[in-house]
């Protein structure tokens, strides 16, 4: 019996984390936190029977705590809750689906108890990626990526007939002297605006970004891959997880979302993972690594394929992607930067404060109007993301 906690189980990935369970007979579910969603959340304890549940505000906690009075599960709260959460006695792999930098101090405490870490969170990386990876390594802890195109990478390097080939290979490839990689090649599907010009993405509404045209994914991260913000956060997260330089990372359009990612190693061969755009498969293959387990679902019929294209991104257009790899070089605070000023613009932006281009507008000035903090310890880290949050706040916009 396998058994995990959850950060985030309300959201899209801790949702379909939750049908994994649900597939298999073989994973206990220990402990889960949500955020507001606290009818969502009590669906969950009494299917799942946690040891454990949070959620943000104490007195959504409160009226949690009364709904469920007859369940033995204890209710938490606030950063206090998630961090009990994290470190949860009984599970082995924490899966981090929560959304934000919420997320980086009750990860590097589940890594301090040794907790295998299925990620799903990429600001614990773009941010905090110079504390986290040394950290996993000291601790002995699997870093297992979940986004789907970092799992493809992954996939890539470690499999070999669904076994690890080195087991003692844990929190990232290997030391960067002595790794294969020549090139990651990180696939998009280029979002519902492909082909569209910078003042055409002016106009665009928040319905038009919220129609991916391929991935059923949280508001956040659909409308974070309209602007090419989620590929900029993902170049930054492979970088850490896969131990390579930025100049080793090429972001490749694929529209039709066939390829996840490839790998092009030393010798000059390119491998490739492929599949249908499903999310399940990447949470699987994370929860029960090296292990490849049957998965219902749609299979590639490369009979019916007639054609899988690639595409170069346009980074006078998607000015996200060009800002990202801006803010990985200046590296130290400056992740912390890009990823909070976008955060905060993205929400503006679903809220119809500002439009489309503006989440670009805002995330330069941020960058522009930031004295850069060199290896920032977790503190530094927050601080810098409050300053962002202020500046916004302010109202220069």
């Amino acid at each position: 019996m396998k058994t995990i906690a959850i950060l985030g189980s309300t959201g899209s990935i801790g949702t379909q984390t939750l049908e994994v369970v649900r597939a298999n007979g073989d994973i206990q579910v220990a402990a889960l936190s949500a955020g507001k969603n606290i009818d969502l959340l009590e669906q969950q304890i009494r299917e799942f029977r946690p040891r454990l549940a949070c959620v943000w505000g104490e007195e959504d906690a409160k009226t949690l705590r009364t709904r469920v009075a007859e369940l033995s599960v204890k209710i938490l709260s606030g950063m206090e809750g998630l961090k009990e959460v994290a470190v949860c006695e009984e599970a082995e792999i924490l899966v981090t689906a929560i959304v934000g930098m919420i997320g980086i101090v009750p990860t590097i405490e589940a890594i301090r108890a040794g907790k295998d870490i299925a990620l799903a969170n990429k600001e614990t990386l773009v941010t905090a990626g110079h504390l986290i990876m040394p950290l996993a390594r000291q601790c002995g802890v699997k870093i297992l990526p979940v986004d789907s195109e970092h799992s493809a990478i992954f996939q890539c390097l470690h499999a070999k007939g669904g076994r690890l080939e080195d087991p003692e290979m844990s929190s990232d490839v290997a030391d960067s002297a002595k790794s294969p990689i020549d090139k990651i090649l990180l696939t998009a599907s280029g979002g519902p605006f492909r082909g569209r010009s910078y003042d055409e993405l002016k106009e665009v509404r928040v319905e038009d970004a919220l129609k991916h045209p391929n991935w059923a994914m949280g508001q956040k991260i659909t409308i974070d891959s309209a602007s090419m913000v989620n590929k900029g956060l993902e170049v930054m997260e492979a970088r850490w997880l896969f131990g390579v330089e930025l100049d080793q990372i090429q972001v490749v359009i694929q529209p039709q979302s066939i390829i996840h990612s490839m790998v092009q190693f030393t010798d000059g061969a390119v491998i490739a993972q492929l599949g249908t755009p499903d999310m399940k498969l990447p949470i699987q293959y994370a929860l029960y690594y090296p292990e490849r387990r049957f998965l219902a679902g749609e299979r590639l019929d490369f009979a019916k394929i007639s054609s899988i294209t690639f595409e170069n991104p346009d980074p006078d257009t998607f000015l996200g992607l060009r800002y990202a790899f801006e803010a990985a070089r200046i590296g130290g605070s400056m992740p912390t930067v890009f990823n909070a000023a976008n955060e905060r613009a993205v929400r503006m932006f679903l809220h119809r404060e500002i439009g489309f281009t503006d989440i670009y507008d805002i995330i330069r000035d941020c960058m522009d109007h930031h004295r850069v903090i060199q290896n920032p310890d977790v503190a530094q880290i927050l601080e810098t993301e409050q300053e962002v949050y202020d500046r916004i706040a302010s109202g220069i916009f």
